[in-house]
């Protein structure tokens, strides 16, 4: 029998608060080297919940740089999601707008696991030529 309260979600892991500053790139042709800042609320092995000052849209494929040091799980999660120049790569889940004018963002983390890694491959190599090209 399932134990869960009416509201409560079936999660494959744990959400821990870990409120810290984060600094994310959207992965298009026209966004990528602008770096931008928001704040981490909670994260997961599959996920991190954040607040955003710049909107994103949902499926946006985004580079996500923040402290990971302090989380017990931190060897775990970088075995096993797809970590680009020490970035975590993730895909935008949900995006809500707050009274702040802020964005309450959740990102699924990309795994090295993933099915469509073809196509992240293909959306990482843009970055790098992007990052080269701007570097030299």
């Amino acid at each position: 029998m399932d134990n869960l309260k009416p509201n409560q979600e079936r999660r494959e892991f744990v959400r821990v608060t870990h409120e810290v500053p984060l600094d994310f790139k959207i992965c298009n042709r026209d966004t990528v080297s602008k770096l931008c800042a928001g704040y981490a609320v909670d994260i997961s092995q599959s996920g991190i919940f954040c607040q955003l000052g710049q909107k994103v849209n949902l499926n946006d494929l985004l580079w996500l740089s923040f402290d990971r040091s302090t989380l017990d799980f931190c060897k775990e999660l970088e075995n096993r999601v797809f970590i680009y120049q020490n970035g975590i790569i993730g895909n935008v889940a949900r995006v809500e707008g707050s009274e702040t004018g802020s964005y309450n963002v959740g990102v699924r983390f990309v795994t090295r696991k993933e099915n469509d890694v073809g196509n992240i491959f293909t959306q990482t190599y843009f970055l790098e030529r992007n990052f080269r090209s701007q570097h030299e």
